[in-house]
């Protein structure tokens, strides 16, 4: 009598436990053409794992020649489906995507066409693949395009507004900077900035405000001796600066200013002598170069994808207020503009080669293709190929272009 009682009473205070339990749904037995599973029973319960196989000349609509399938409240985690040995599945693409197919798997000879995402593109100009014999043939891949701009550059005192953080930003993007409290905007015509042809546009500079008196002054930059800075002196009354200038002689200012008494350590060397940076004010502009490494005395630069590095890879600020040599970033690409090239091939857009690199451009029949190979900043291409015995020595070389390479990119 008292069990019973006991048992009403957690009816009562569970009813949510066993309503749960209840709503569960069971999944029915799979239909599974060409294939067997194990157990085999008219339905199966919430959570239970099924497995199953194929006959010959069939395989499991997943990876490996035996798959496992879960009830999940009345559905099957994925349905247990038997497809033709020589379907694809779908394939994985970073940075693109394509059309699903319905029933989550392709049949042989289908081809799918690939669309990269914003601020890449396809490499080798591939943007389609075919499914033959189970498996994708030259499946397309898509990489970071020669317009896209990497992050946008570190403005000392701003930060950028309205726009969340990114590694890549597609060409026509814009980024406004805002300076922090007691800082204004140098340049305010420079934001905001414009990502073209893979370069950020030049970009504007904060400068701290400072109030003497009833009077209020812009600090442009820390040069040496301008009192913002590194290199000021602390003297009292009038200021007087005397400043090395990497010429074999040192300036002064103001009377009665003795050699080496104070501001930077004069000296009879001819060499500059060499200061933190942020004395030396605002950045110097790379065209097509980035700062990847900021050190307290040098700046470190590097070119963006498609150009090569010459000169100084490390830059230095002096006690004069300049800066070392900065690096040039040259042309490292070629570029094949809109028109005919040979017999298929009829180019509507350009198309971008790294230097050195052999690329393959779609013709305008299904898997042929032209080989193309940038050279010393000239293009060498064939005619039109077939694509999956595409080889540069199989096909004819039909004719070398000489491109004004720079006169084309966009500035």
């Amino acid at each position: 009598m008292c069990s019973r009682y006991v048992g009403f009473i957690l009816l009562v205070w569970f009813p949510g436990a066993l309503h749960a339990q209840s709503a569960a749904r069971h999944c029915p037995a799979p239909a599974l053409v060409g294939g067997y599973f194990v157990p085999v029973k008219e339905t199966y319960s919430h959570d239970f794992q099924l497995t199953y196989a194929c006959e010959n000349t069939y395989k499991p609509a997943v990876e490996g020649w035996w798959a496992t399938s879960v009830c999940q409240d009345g559905t099957w985690s994925h349905t247990p489906q038997c497809i033709d040995e020589k379907g694809c599945f779908p394939p994985t693409i970073a940075n693109g995507k394509y059309t699903h197919a319905s029933d989550g798997w392709y049949e042989e000879e289908s081809v799918i066409r690939i669309t990269c995402d914003k601020g890449y593109e396809h490499k080798n100009n591939l943007a389609t693949a075919k499914c033959a014999n189970g498996t994708w043939s030259s499946l397309p891949t898509c990489e970071q395009s020669i317009k896209t701009c990497s992050m946008p550059p570190k403005v000392p005192h701003a930060v950028i507004v309205h726009q969340g953080y990114l590694e890549l930003f597609p060409e026509d993007s814009k980024v406004h900077y805002e300076c922090k409290d007691g800082y204004r905007m140098e340049g305010s015509d420079k934001n905001p900035i414009v990502c073209l042809a893979g370069t950020w546009t030049e970009y504007p500079t904060c400068s701290k405000v400072t109030v003497r008196g009833d009077h209020t002054s812009t600090e442009r930059g820390t040069q040496p001796g301008s009192g913002g800075g590194g290199g000021s002196r602390p003297d009292s009354g009038h200021v007087s600066v005397e400043v090395g200038t990497g010429r074999g002689h040192s300036t002064s200012s103001g009377p009665g200013t003795q050699p080496g008494s104070g501001g930077y350590p004069s000296t009879s060397d001819t060499r500059p002598i060499m200061i933190p940076i942020k004395d030396c004010g605002t950045w110097p502009l790379v065209p097509n170069g980035v700062v990847v490494v900021q050190d307290r005395m040098f700046l470190k630069f590097t070119c963006n994808a498609f150009y090569t590095q010459v000169g100084p890879e490390d830059v230095v600020c002096y006690n004069d207020g300049s800066w070392s040599q900065i690096p040039i970033c040259k042309d490292a690409f070629c570029v094949m503009v809109p028109g005919y090239y040979t017999y298929g091939l009829r180019l509507s857009e350009n198309q971008f080669i790294k230097e050195g690199e052999l690329t393959y451009i779609p013709c305008e029949w299904n898997d042929y293709s032209v080989a193309v190979r940038c050279t010393d900043r000239r293009i060498t291409h064939t005619s039109c190929c077939r694509s999956y015995d595409h080889q540069w020595k199989r096909c004819s070389i039909v004719r070398e272009n000489f491109l004004p390479v720079g006169s084309l990119i966009k500035k």
